[in-house]
């Protein structure tokens, strides 16, 4: 008898650092680095998700392989290129290569021989091909095209595949300095938001402007073919020879500068937003369009940090010609790196199981969990005054009950979620129907800008009711539109007319009968729910149902700004204790606010962080 084989994945040293622990096309377990250090982003060699992995080992066996998904040497040597083939202003990124180059070539090797001790047992999985893994191997068909988009693995930027019973092959690929990714980091950090954190603030700005750039942004900007590849004009950006994604010449082409992190946000900005998020959408349209031309498939696969931009994923759906069926990674970031490269290393190792039809991210609750034993410990520990609800029915009628009554309510319960999206199980739940909750949750508990939309969490069977299609998003990685009959008199168009200005002016102005989760364009990135598959919150969600007649509830990150979503009984505390939240729904035990001591409520909202 074969005995099974663990393979342990491992991305790190760029951001959003993690681990997986796979046997054959199984995943046991995966966590970002951020959820245990509590340092959002963190990129480093990702120690503490690599325990958490390894912990979930079966009694006795042992890890067979270590996967890291990149190779070093060869991301190494694109560095080198580029900084010697562009002095003297190459020369800046020496002090960065040089940096990288000493834990790439030293503390990574060194962190690697402490997991397995043999280099004969380490795999190093090229970047664009671990993220084509972790897509194609998870999605719920055994043939497709599969789409790769992110700023850059070791040269790649952009990549095409086809994948069936054999694996994946390579059909395409955009090399560095043209990156699509890249492309959309400089927008989002002309705009004054952070690379590689603020690209999905971008998104979300694009429906308040209008795209009047578009053109010149092709005209001067991006030379763009029919199939879909392209390349950028390179004057207008810096991210290949500097520390800033853009150049003074962006500046001047659009004839304001950068704004910055603080300045208000302007219809210039917002124009700008919409206009970069028009041509991203036009060429991965086109990109999509050839990846399933070039595999011969109704099937499409996608995965890397653009991936995440639910705006286009819907587009796609809507109007890409012959597609049959997305499949979205929901970790497609550098996180879900590490699930990839451990998926492909153990190709080949005993399965556990055929595809049927269901992807097999198991709801993307991969992370860890904790007993009600150490989440009594901890609330014990803090001082809080809680009540226990053993029987699952009552205590999601409590909340529900809780929630109609206008309560917010942090969620904590099972395993935690794998990649960006809080989906139940690590949750802040609200009621997503008062035209104030929107900034109350904002202001109050996130602390961050008043204007970002939430996300409805919605009865699988109702949302089409509500919603226009797509409406099947278990993963919270597309928008719908709200339904006419649900949407406000006033449109954004007449919001305008009427002389509001500013994200919030406008976003207040253009309500919904759902204004807290739909967004100033009536859109919404939907989390639908499976009656079948219910998780705790699934069942909160049909007892608020059951109670008010909606099937939706606001679904945000249990987090505040610039803070990781939080993992552990200690974390979720921590947040209830400095924010408004009223009640912590936390295992099986209750936690209201109202029920705490004077120092509980002296200490809401002492905590500054970093913004995000």
């Amino acid at each position: 008898m074969t005995m099974p084989r663990y393979t342990l994945g491992i991305s790190s040293h760029f951001h959003d650092s993690a681990a997986a622990l796979v046997q054959g096309n199984r995943i046991l377990a995966a966590a970002q680095e951020e959820r245990f250090t509590r340092q959002k982003a963190d990129w480093r060699f990702p120690t503490e998700a690599i325990a958490y992995c390894l912990s979930q080992l079966p009694e006795g066996a042992a890890l067979d392989r270590v996967a890291y998904y990149e190779d070093p040497g060869l991301k190494l040597r694109r560095m080198l290129d580029v900084a010697q083939t562009r002095l003297p202003t190459g020369a800046r990124l020496w002090p960065r290569m040089i940096e990288t180059l000493r834990s790439l070539a030293n503390e990574l090797p060194s962190e690697l021989r402490k997991v397995v001790d043999d280099p004969d047992r380490i795999v190093f999985v090229p970047h664009h091909r671990s993220h084509a893994a972790s897509a194609f191997y998870t999605a719920p068909f055994a043939e497709a095209a599969v789409l790769v988009l992110d700023g850059v693995g070791e040269y790649s930027t952009t990549t095409l595949w086809s994948g069936n019973s054999s694996g994946l092959r390579a059909e395409a690929e955009i090399g560095f300095p043209q990156s699509l990714g890249l492309f959309y980091s400089a927008f989002t950090q002309y705009c004054g938001f952070k690379v590689n954190s603020g690209e999905y603030k971008l998104m979300g700005l694009a429906p308040f402007g209008t795209p009047e750039f578009r053109q010149k942004i092709l005209d001067e900007m991006m030379d763009l073919r029919p199939d879909g590849s392209f390349a950028l004009n390179m004057t207008y950006f810096d991210y290949d020879k500097g520390l800033s994604t853009t150049s003074p010449l962006f500046e001047m082409l659009f004839g304001q500068p950068q704004r910055r992190e603080f300045e208000p946000i302007t219809q210039f900005h917002m124009n700008i937003a919409a206009s970069a998020q028009a041509v991203l959408e036009e060429v991965v349209l086109a990109l999509a369009k050839t990846a399933l031309h070039r595999a011969q498939s109704a099937n499409l696969c996608l995965a890397g940090g653009v991936a995440l931009n639910c705006v286009v994923n819907s587009r796609l759906i809507r109007d890409l010609p012959g597609l049959e069926s997305l499949w979205i990674q929901p970790a497609s970031g550098d996180a879900g790196g590490a699930l990839g490269a451990a998926l492909e290393a153990a190709r080949g190792d005993s399965a556990t199981g055929a595809r049927t039809g269901s992807d097999s991210m198991a709801g993307g609750f991969l992370g860890p969990q904790f007993s009600d034993a150490e989440i009594c410990t901890a609330l014990d520990r803090a001082g809080l005054v809680y009540e226990r609800v053993p029987d699952p029915v009552i205590y999601a009628e409590t909340v529900a009950q809780a929630l109609a009554q206008g309560q917010i309510v942090g969620h904590f319960h099972g395993r935690m979620e794998f990649g960006p999206r809080a989906l139940g199980n690590r949750s802040i739940l609200a009621d997503p129907r008062g035209k104030d909750t929107l900034s109350r949750v904002n202001k109050s508990i996130k602390f961050r800008e008043d204007w970002r939309p939430f996300a409805p969490m919605v009865l699988a069977d109702q949302a089409s009711r509500y919603f226009e299609e797509p409406t099947d998003s278990p993963y919270m990685l597309l928008v719908a539109q709200l339904r006419p009959e649900y949407c406000g008199a006033t449109t954004l168009s007449e919001a305008r007319r009427l002389g509001l200005h500013g994200p919030m002016q406008l976003q207040n102005a253009v309500t919904s009968d759902f204004a807290a989760v739909t967004h100033v364009d009536s859109s919404a990135r939907l989390q639908t729910v499976d009656p079948g598959t219910f998780t705790r919150a699934g069942a909160i969600l049909a007892a608020f149902h059951a109670i008010t007649g909606c099937p939706m509830l606001l679904n945000t990150s249990f987090n505040v700004r610039g803070e990781p979503i939080v993992c552990s009984p200690k974390d979720a505390i921590d947040c209830f204790l400095n924010t408004h939240l009223d009640l912590l729904a936390i295992g099986e035990v209750l936690v209201r606010k109202s029920a705490q001591p004077d120092w509980v409520h002296q200490k809401i909202g002492r905590m500054h962080f970093d913004a995000d």
